[in-house]
């Protein structure tokens, strides 16, 4: 049976992103899983979103969002109990974003820190032919914040290994969702995270990112830290794009524009479009081919920074390949 699927497991979340000129507020569906999944479909492979969502209005618009792109969503979970998360997002005047808390309201637990392998293990046959049909499993280190959530990626993990599943880890280092978790200091939540590390097959991060967990930019060197010496590639906003894939190394130049109105998603993007080309080959991979899918991916990246939002605003293969043709980069 050929592997089609791409699986991402953990948050679907709201990105209130405040406006530039005041007080005022934007609500977009996001969370990076999430992105990647809606992104993969736009790019024309097969994705599957595996999370849980609040039984709330946020939660039903991202089912319809979901339905409307034809993300599978028949192991998503909805929790009566717990909300839909929301992140408060500012932006800088170069458009670069950050994180200043979450509507938590009366809540200190949210929907996707409630992920059950409980629920998901009892569907077994169905799981089982989910597993048959997957080539890839992305997910990040976010589901770690959570005991909950923790225990399904685990289990989800072990599983993978009986199908011959290879796992892309980003990295997405958030600390503000570590906040309430039971892990004392930084340097505890970092252990735990280059730990995990250890499954990825490939690894995505950002260079500080590379920095914090490695002390190192090396995509090579990096590789050669982790047990399973994953492919690594490392973002550094407009600065090229480092890469360490099937034995090759380089780097990758990116677009930069004054056309870039909001970063929200642009490295979800990106590693969709990464995966997507992925997918389209069980061969081993040529140097050239590699520069060609880091490309592809760049542009990925770029095309969702020119508008509001991650989701809304990702591109489909046409308009990428159009992009690419139309430049020189």
């Amino acid at each position: 049976m050929k592997k089609t699927k791409v699986v991402c497991i953990g948050e679907a979340l709201i990105d209130r992103i405040r406006n530039k000129s005041d007080d005022a507020f934007t609500d977009f569906l996001g969370g990076a899983p999430a992105n990647v999944a809606c992104a993969l479909k736009k790019l024309e492979t097969d994705s599957v979103f595996l999370g849980c969502l609040g039984d709330d209005e946020f939660g039903g618009n991202f089912i319809e969002k979901f339905n409307e792109l034809g993300v599978n969503i028949d192991f998503l979970q909805l929790d009566r109990n717990f909300p839909t998360r929301i992140v408060k997002v500012n932006r800088d005047n170069f458009g670069d974003r950050y994180f200043s808390g979450f509507d938590s309201r009366y809540q200190t637990l949210f929907a996707d820190e409630v992920l059950s392998w409980d629920v998901l293990k009892k569907h077994t046959n169905s799981l089982e032919q989910l597993f048959l049909e997957t080539k890839y499993f992305v997910t990040g280190t976010i589901i770690l914040s959570s005991p909950t959530s923790a225990e399904c990626i685990s289990n989800l993990l072990r599983e993978a290994k009986k199908f011959d599943i290879k796992i892309i880890v980003d990295l997405n280092w958030r600390e503000v969702f570590w906040d309430c978790s039971s892990k004392n200091n930084k340097r505890e939540k970092v252990n735990l995270i280059k730990n995990f590390l250890k499954h990825s097959h490939i690894l995505k991060m950002a260079k500080e990112e590379a920095v914090l967990f490695f002390e190192n930019e090396d995509p090579r060197e990096i590789s050669g830290e982790i047990s399973n010496k994953p492919d690594v590639v490392i973002t550094d906003g407009g600065n090229p794009i480092s890469w360490f894939i099937n034995g090759f190394q380089g780097t990758t130049k990116v677009i930069n524009s004054s056309k870039i109105v909001d970063t929200t998603g642009a490295g979800d993007a990106f590693l969709a479009g990464l995966i997507s080309k992925l997918t389209t080959t069980d061969n081993t991979l040529t140097e050239l081919e590699i520069k060609k899918y880091v490309e592809f991916a760049s542009v990925c990246g770029y095309l969702t920074c020119i508008g509001e939002g991650a989701i809304e605003q990702q591109p489909n293969s046409k308009k990428v390949n159009q992009f690419i043709g139309s430049q020189i980069l």
